[in-house]
């Protein structure tokens, strides 16, 4: 029988408060969504704090930097990486008002997802690189390392996210992939049905910080939401934008392909936060519309 997973938990934090100084002067209560967390799960945080003048807290060694939705209203969107243990884990959130702050701590369990395993029978080159590209390969791989390194200090993306394309996932996110009988990788995004010249389109608003072909990726997009949030598009066919364009949710960033270590043409869609890897279909599916 499949449990009931509430969309969101909200637990009111008044006790903690009537224990610390009178530094915020209302009792703030927050909100998790979704309320059961999972290996991989992007979470939305709500804080109502009415006179608090900044909110900022740490989850699993992750530094989390609060936003205003509007008055007494504070959110992050943050995640849970695909790999992370499951079991016990604290969510710690501070409250400042005139230069006093009120720290607050939230128990999480972290749950399996039960992600599924794929075998696949390829040939050679899709598990060991040939030996001329290791350069290229460790030399992308530092570029990619300075890509998301820095990102913008305030959120860049509005609403719900929407799906690339208009088509459905064929691959899911977090399938352990064996390929020739041994795991090569964890599928840390997903992978849509995107037949060749397919418009792929900007999941939110945001800046381009990286657009050009990469060895495994093929030709690969790469959005900055801020805040440590990335949406990353791959196997491009043509891409359609520049590194440092500001696009709009929805802007056309080119067209799909099968560019890269692919067997035919396809999108691959990843949503990465402060590096951790999150579901994107769940990411689709949180209710993000209080963000203006």
């Amino acid at each position: 029988m499949g449990r009931f997973l509430p969309s969101c938990v909200v637990l009111p934090l008044a006790t903690l408060f009537a224990m610390a100084p009178a530094a915020v002067s209302q009792s703030p209560r927050m909100t998790l969504s979704p309320a059961i967390v999972e290996a991989g799960s992007p979470e939305w945080i709500r804080v109502t704090a009415p006179q608090a003048e900044s909110v900022s807290g740490e989850w699993l060694g992750h530094k989390i930097e609060f936003f205003k939705l509007h008055e007494g209203a504070w959110a992050a969107l943050a995640g849970v990486d695909v790999e992370a243990p499951v079991g016990p884990s604290t969510l710690r959130v501070t409250a400042t008002e005139h230069g006093s702050s009120v720290d607050l701590t939230m128990p999480v369990a972290i749950h399996a997802a039960h992600y599924r395993t794929g075998t696949l029978s390829v040939a050679p080159k899709f598990v060991q690189p040939e030996p001329e590209a290791l350069k290229q390969i460790e030399e992308e791989s530092k570029l990619k390392a300075k890509v998301f390194a820095e990102s913008a200090g305030e959120p860049l993306w509005g609403g719900n996210f929407r799906a690339p394309v208009a088509s459905q996932a064929t691959d899911s996110f977090g399938t352990r992939r064996m390929f020739n009988k041994k795991l090569a990788s964890i599928h840390k995004g997903a992978d849509f049905r995107a037949p060749m010249g397919t418009p792929v389109h900007a999941a939110n608003s945001g800046t381009v910080v990286l657009a050009r072909p990469l060895y495994y990726e093929g030709n690969c997009v790469v959005i900055d939401h801020g805040m440590g949030l990335f949406t990353l598009s791959m196997h491009f066919s043509r891409i359609d934008v520049h590194e440092g364009q500001h696009v709009k949710k929805g802007e056309v960033l080119g067209l799909s392909g099968a560019t890269g270590r692919v067997t035919g043409p396809h999108l691959h869609w990843a949503v990465r936060w402060e590096g951790a890897y999150l579901d994107p279909l769940k990411l689709l599916r949180l209710n993000l519309d209080d963000r203006p």
